[in-house]
């Protein structure tokens, strides 16, 4: 089992930039797939980014070449760059993780606004 928590998230004016964070309880990198997930007011929860246990990075379509995805193993934390964000980034952001076969680990979210 693994407790995730992230942190970062705030008000950020369109074309601003932030960093989120995903703090977990063990090791993680090798072992689980990790990743964002963003969920907006009446929309389904949608990938972000993500990282394999092989250390293969996937985009949503929505936020490839703006946000980047990375983790540092000796901190058991997955960030997430965000730049050139829009009003439309706006959404609750979640991080994930979950071994082959196994079941999905989920942190309660950090909340990011972009408006001017």
């Amino acid at each position: 089992q693994v407790q995730l928590v992230e942190s970062g998230g705030g008000l950020v004016q369109p074309g601003g930039s932030l960093r989120l964070s995903c703090a977990a309880s063990r090791s993680i990198f090798g072992i689980y797939a990790v990743g964002w997930y963003r969920q907006a007011p009446g929309k389904q929860r949608e990938l972000v980014a993500s990282i394999t246990t092989g250390g293969s990075i996937n985009y949503g379509d929505v936020v490839k070449g703006r946000f980047t995805i990375s983790g540092d193993n000796a901190k058991n934390t997955v960030y997430l760059q965000m730049n050139s964000l829009k009003p439309e980034d706006t959404a609750v952001y979640y991080c994930n993780a979950h071994a082959p076969g196994g079941p999905p680990y989920w942190g309660k979210g950090t909340l990011l606004t972009v408006s001017s």
